[in-house]
């Protein structure tokens, strides 16, 4: 029979399963969360380098490799990077020459940079490919300086929609209760401090790139 003596022995017990099962639940939350905020910083680092790519291929009045980063050549029938298909130089800051492990390949590299939107004028003498780099207008600098800005503001819009995403996991987590308010509370603050921090990280690439631009 059940008397002051059960009673204490199924407290005892009942003690010693919180012990063993709280920090439990509270370490997958610690866990969950973690891995929640891990991906979302996964996911803008990826726009800040998707950013940097883009405006690389935005040509400025100096020669640089990187304004060919997005000319895909046509090798046997696959699209293929450039820079996977010839060597790039630099000889002076108004030329860029590509010099193509393949000489068959001259043809259709010129091709593929007369077809692309960078504006350049290619020649080559059957096995080197010179693209002189033209002095930028003004007109046309403030043109790239504007469509710099449309190239923010898509990946500020990117990183902003992390954060949501973000938020609305945290959101069912807690709906779930994998997680309490004071959790969710304090990771939706980190998420929030991750956001601001990339978008600051984003608007300094681009107002790089803009001076770049701008710079007579």
């Amino acid at each position: 029979m059940g008397g002051p003596a059960g009673s204490k022995k199924a407290a005892k017990r009942c003690t010693e399963a919180i012990r063993t099962v709280g920090p439990t639940l509270i370490d997958e939350a610690i866990m969950a969360i973690k891995d929640e905020v891990a991906q979302i910083r996964k996911r803008m680092e990826k726009a800040i380098e998707d950013i940097r790519k883009e405006l690389a291929s935005i040509r400025t009045g100096r020669a640089s490799i990187s304004i060919l980063d997005n000319i895909q050549v046509d090798y046997y029938g696959t699209p293929t990077p450039i820079n996977q298909v010839a060597q790039l130089a630099t000889p002076d800051p108004t030329l860029v020459t590509v010099q193509p492990y393949d000489v068959s390949l001259v043809g259709p590299i010129e091709k593929s940079i007369r077809a692309s939107d960078l504006g350049l004028n290619p020649s080559n003498d059957g096995r080197l490919i010179r693209i002189p780099i033209p002095a930028l207008t003004e007109e046309r600098r403030k043109t790239l300086a504007k469509h710099v800005h449309r190239v923010l503001e898509e990946h500020r819009t990117a990183v902003r929609n992390i954060r949501r995403d973000g938020n609305d996991h945290l959101k069912k987590m807690l709906k779930d209760k994998e997680i309490s308010e004071d959790d969710e509370k304090h990771a939706l603050a980190e998420i929030q401090k991750l956001t601001d921090d990339y978008i600051h990280k984003l608007e300094e690439v681009a107002k790089k790139k803009e001076q770049e631009i701008l710079t007579v």
